[in-house]
């Protein structure tokens, strides 16, 4: 799959700015960079030793300058790609980047595909899979927790992890084909003790992995969350306390909020999609009932809940009906307006929910927020894992075959519990080798590696 021409494209976003880059890549980047860049010092490009930052202007085949610009020479394999690389940095309008890259198509390159640079770097062996997939995921970082994760993957924390597991279990597969090949009665319980063992670790490994599968994802596409309650509880306090800024109207007249408002904010480093619904309670008013339903409607859809109680007040019937509707769905209590009064009701729910899940909060005063973020960061990270210190798995596609290699190797590991044949032993553990060189890409197939890089922005 290894292309031997030339790509070109402009790297960076469109619009006006300071800098703009055209990246060329492939055997004849040098070339067709040393046809349009003339160097303000007379010398040509390749005189300079390689990854020097050369100034000089682009100009177009008339002679004539197009920019005046920077250009850097990187010689393969000591690129992004793997191979020779040439950038040009001009100015960032439009008119000036695609001139540039006119003229890379007129003397040879061809344009880029999406994502083909990042391929070619896959194809050249400079990256695997997950470092490939993890440049997408730094650009489309919504929190500093997720890019810290995408740049470990970057860097080869969840690689190297694979590739150890992976290891050991093509050490299990040797061991088997070679009792298979020659047999000899006195070792066969030795043989499925150790291959039990050696299995279990690496399941216990890719366990762990999949521990962190939910943080991962809610890192990278945001904590869909709904603020409920009957209307005048304080729902659109809260929002507007959590987001440190007047975002909805209150009023001390019931039923105000009449949609759905989404907001985005990170809460203690966790990037949260954070709905401010309309008041659940049986209405004849027309508008009001269409933005109930709304409100019932996302409730559906919504990972977290924070069903908001007034604290004040004995538990109503609509927030009896809010309390059933939420029953076995992931949901947070907050017992607002204790700025007011102590709490009424803190007890009686406490004996019908789990008290860690009950905060008392004062919306207005910003009293219990600080509890409700703690809360929520133990939620996302769990309470037992280290946030800097653990890998957490961002991308569906390795969260999918993750699991299917954890199937095989609990199917392995009961194999060996039950004595089953050692080619069936093989067979499972085979398989979770091939699933986790699959998220590497050591045995992935043409076709999902076209499909992966098929994603990417032109240029990346």
């Amino acid at each position: 799959m290894i292309k031997e021409d030339t790509i070109s494209a402009i790297t960076t976003a469109p619009g006006s700015a300071a800098i703009g880059i055209v990246r060329i890549s492939g055997p004849d980047a040098l070339r067709i960079g040393e046809q349009m860049f003339f160097a303000a010092s007379g010398k040509k490009l390749k005189t300079y030793p390689p990854h020097t930052m050369v100034y000089g202007f682009i100009r177009d085949r008339e002679g004539k300058d197009i920019d005046e610009v920077l250009t850097v020479y990187m010689k393969g394999p000591r690129s992004y790609t793997a191979e020779d690389v040439v950038e040009i940095q001009c100015h960032g309008g439009m008119q000036s980047l695609r001139q540039i890259l006119s003229l890379t198509f007129y003397y040879g390159a061809r344009p880029a595909e999406p994502g083909e640079f990042t391929k070619r770097a896959f194809l050249n062996g400079r990256i695997d899979l997950v470092q490939a997939e993890s440049v997408m995921d730094i650009i489309n970082s919504k929190s500093t927790a997720a890019l810290k994760i995408a740049v470990q993957q970057q860097e080869g924390f969840l690689s190297r992890k694979l590739k150890e597991v992976r290891r050991r279990l093509r050490d299990v597969i040797v061991h088997l084909e070679a009792v298979i090949d020659y047999p000899e009665e006195d070792i066969e319980d030795v043989t499925y003790k150790e291959v039990k063992e050696s299995i279990y670790k690496a399941k216990e490994e890719v366990a762990a992995l999949l521990e962190g599968a939910h943080t991962g994802k809610i890192l990278k596409e945001g904590l869909r969350t709904a603020i409920i309650g009957r209307p005048n509880v304080g729902k659109s306090s809260l929002l507007n306390t959590l987001l440190k800024e007047d975002r909805a109207l209150v009023s001390e007249y019931e039923g105000t909020t009449r949609d759905v408002i989404e907001e985005q904010l990170v809460i203690g480093g966790v990037p949260v999609l954070l709905a401010d619904t309309a008041g659940i309670r049986d209405t004849e008013d027309f508008v009001e009932k269409l933005g109930v339903e709304r409100s019932r409607a996302f409730l559906d859809k919504a990972e977290l809940i924070l069903a908001v109680l007034d604290g004040t007040q004995p538990l109503t019937p609509d927030d009896e009906a809010i309390l059933t509707a939420v029953k076995g769905k992931n949901a947070v209590f907050v017992v607002n307006k204790v700025d007011l009064a102590e709490s009424i009701i803190t007890q009686t729910l406490a004996e019908r929910f789990p008290r860690e899940n009950i905060i008392e909060v004062s919306a207005k005063t910003g009293e219990g927020i600080e509890l409700l973020e703690k809360w929520l960061k133990e939620y996302v990270y769990g309470s037992s894992r280290q946030a800097d210190e653990e890998i957490y798995i961002q991308n569906e596609r390795q969260i999918n075959l993750l699991r299917q290699a954890d199937e095989s190797l609990a199917d392995a590991v009961k194999a060996a519990e039950n004595r089953l044949p050692y080619d069936c032993l093989t067979i499972d553990v085979d398989r979770a080798l091939s699933l986790m060189g699959e998220i590497t890409g050591e045995t992935v197939r043409d076709e999902i590696i076209n499909e992966i890089f098929a994603r990417f922005c032109v240029g990346k």
